[in-house]
């Protein structure tokens, strides 16, 4: 029974043989595509960093008053799996560790960070969840004023409590509960409300 028995070993191993040169190949050439991937990754991460980066200082010096911001990568030889750290200093202050700075001043950094990457990257919807929370009120204004630079471009939906963000912003939706379990939405348009705050104390004068 030997040629027989050779005869369906060899068609198996034929069988076996083609479908390991069809995975050997289908395996380069996935590693061809994955490599051809990273490469355009990297340049194209590379070219968005430097923009950020560009935009990171302006930012940073008109949101603090002043002092210098910079993003580096902690290994460029490797950029697809680098760490990203962050090189501050606020005017007047010296702080080599980043972790040696206020709630506050971190919370004001990381915004900054934020405003940059919309600088270099337009996008059309923004939702910030009590961002400024935690920063004193002239930073708070700052922080508020700023959104307008990019009203133009991108629609922000702010949550917050604080009054600096509130004064500044166009439509007010608030939540009242009038009755117990009963929420209501609130929506006033500042310029509506002010205009009518004017006609009112215009009658009152007369």
């Amino acid at each position: 029974d030997a040629p027989e028995d050779y005869d369906k070993v060899n068609e198996r191993y034929q069988f076996m043989d083609s479908q390991i040169k069809e995975l050997t190949a289908s395996k380069e050439n996935l590693l061809g595509i994955i490599n051809e991937m990273d490469e355009t990754m990297s340049v194209q991460f590379k070219e968005m960093f430097d923009k950020i980066n560009d935009s990171l200082n302006e930012v940073f010096t008109v949101l603090f008053g002043g002092g210098r911001a910079k993003l580096f990568l902690e290994d460029e030889n490797d950029i697809l799996n680098s760490g990203i750290d962050i090189d501050v200093q606020p005017p007047g202050k010296s702080i080599q560790n980043i972790r040696l700075f206020s709630g506050g001043e971190k919370s004001l950094i990381a915004i900054c960070v934020l405003f940059a990457i919309l600088k270099a990257r337009e996008i059309p919807l923004c939702i910030f969840d009590e961002v400024e929370a935690s920063l004193d009120q002239g930073n708070v204004d700052r922080f508020a004023k700023y959104i307008h630079k990019f009203s133009g471009k991108s629609q922000f939906i702010v949550i917050t409590h604080r009054p600096g963000t509130i004064m500044e912003c166009d439509v007010l939706y608030g939540v009242t509960m009038q009755k117990k379990g009963v929420s209501n939405i609130l929506k006033v348009k500042l310029k509506d409300a002010l205009d009518y705050v004017k006609e009112e104390n215009d009658v009152a004068i007369q």
